[in-house]
Order: structure tokens, then C-alpha cells, then sequence
């Protein structure tokens, strides 16, 4: 299903730089958000036509599979240049548009930095095409809409940034593994995946510690860390979680 076809607004939109990033950063939140009842969707900005493995052909089928597993009402693609995103009033144009027509609440994006260089401008290309598409005059044949908020994913980070909140997954974690080995082609056998360092073990493994490890920091057994520019606002002080000992 493509965004011009979608007659509901999204809930919850995760914008990412290839095929696959989504699954590995935070599958098991939409698998949640979805499971939840709300509507999920993900833009993939680019078809991943420069990977070492497979093909775009393959990677959408492997992307098609991995969305029904995650449960997601919209997947699409942009279709911007593999390795070669860039942030300029075009491409801020073309994605205001997607969201204007999907006018998510909440959109995730990737990491404001990265090892990736698409990921590193995918980041700020989504803060910017966010506020785009509050501006009136451009596009102006579509109703503006700016989401409320983003997030920024920070799963497997070597940069040390502090998560301003964690997502437990625990339910939904063994959901996120499978729509990550829907894509077969990229990570069967390997050790290593984009930011995921490799440490000797499989990459299921891999994937596993870390999301342990963010479980560690909310007391759950599995978490996803997001990021937020602005301060988290906090109504009942005595409803919060987390021991502090």
C-alpha cells in the first residue's frame, strides 16, 4: 500500500534510510504501537540499490514480508538515491508530501548521527521535511500538517548519547527478530549489519545482547532507546518507573 493510497491518518511513522533499518532500530516499538491498536507505518527513503548483497527487487519483497510481521498498515519507498541522500528543498519537498498525506502523530527517525552517511542526513532531512510541511506555500495543493513530535533512534550507538526514554519490548521482541530475518538477503550468516558492530557472535545474538542491555536500564528485559530535542514533560511524579536502587 502506498502513501497516496492511505485514507486514514497514520499514528505512528518510521522514516529510514534503507530497507531493513527500521526492523534492526525499532521493530519491536511499531510491532507494539501496532499490536496496540494504533496505525503504523514505514517510508523507507531509499530502494537500497547499492548494498554488497541482493537487489532492490529482492530487499522490497524481503520489505513487504517483514512489514506484515510487524504488523504495519503502509510501507513505501522514496526513492532517493542510495549512498547518496541528500538534504535539499526537493527532497524536503518530495517527503513533506508523504507526510502530509499520511499526517502521522509521532514520527521516528534515525539517529542525528551515524557511521552511515545517509543515515546521518536521513536524520536532520526528516527534522527539516517535518516543518515543511506546516508551511502552507509549499505544495499548497496538499493540507499542511506538522507531526508532533520525533524520535530519534538510538539502538546500538557507539556515540555514548543518553536515551531520553526507553520502550520496553519485551513482548514484542521475538516479533522484531522475525521481521529482521525476513531480510535474508543482508543479514544471513553475518556477523555484522550497518552500526551493528560485530563482536564474533551471529548477528541475531548481537542484536539480542543490546536490546538486553537497554532492558537493563528500565528493569525490563528488552528495550529500544530513542532520543527527543525538547524536554519530556511528567504530570504525576509518583507515576513514574524505574528504581532508582
Amino acid at each position: 500500500m502506498s502513501p497516496t493510497d492511505a485514507t486514514d491518518s497514520i499514528d505512528l511513522l518510521a522514516i529510514a534510510a534503507h530497507r531493513d533499518d527500521v526492523e534492526l532500530t525499532c521493530g519491536g516499538t511499531l510491532a507494539k504501537a501496532a499490536r496496540a491498536g494504533y496505525r503504523t507505518a514505514i517510508l523507507d527513503l531509499t530502494q537500497g540499490e547499492m548494498g554488497t548483497r541482493g537487489s532492490a527487487e529482492l530487499r522490497a519483497k524481503e520489505a513487504e514480508h517483514a512489514a506484515r510481521v510487524l504488523g504495519v498498515s503502509v510501507r513505501d519507498t522514496l526513492g532517493l538515491p542510495d549512498a547518496g541522500i541528500v538534504n535539499e528543498p526537493a527532497t524536503r519537498e518530495k517527503l513533506a508530501r508523504v507526510i502530509r498525506r499520511l499526517r502521522p502523530k509521532i514520527v521516528i527517525a534515525p539517529a542525528l548521527e551515524g557511521r552511515h552517511p545517509d543515515h546521518r542526513v536521513a536524520a536532520q532531512l526528516v527534522r527539516d521535511a517535518c516543518f515543511v510541511a506546516g508551511l502552507a506555500k509549499i505544495a499548497p495543493e496538499l493540507p499542511k500538517h506538522r507531526p508532533l513530535k520525533i524520535l530519534h533512534c538510538l539502538a546500538y550507538r557507539q556515540d555514548f548519547v543518553r536515551p531520553t526514554f526507553v520502550v520496553d519490548v519485551s513482548d514484542t521482541f521475538e516479533v522484531k527478530l522475525e521481521a529482521i530475518r525476513c531480510f535474508e538477503s543482508q543479514f544471513a550468516g553475518l556477523t555484522q549489519a550497518g552500526e551493528v558492530y560485530p563482536n564474533g557472535e551471529p548477528l541475531e545474538d548481537v542484536v539480542r545482547h543490546y536490546s538486553a542491555y537497554y532492558g537493563t536500564l528500565i528493569r525490563r528485559p528488552h528495550g529500544e532507546p530513542f532520543y527527543t530535542t525538547e524536554v519530556m514533560a511528567v504530570d504525576d511524579v509518583l507515576a513514574l518507573e524505574v528504581s532508582t536502587f
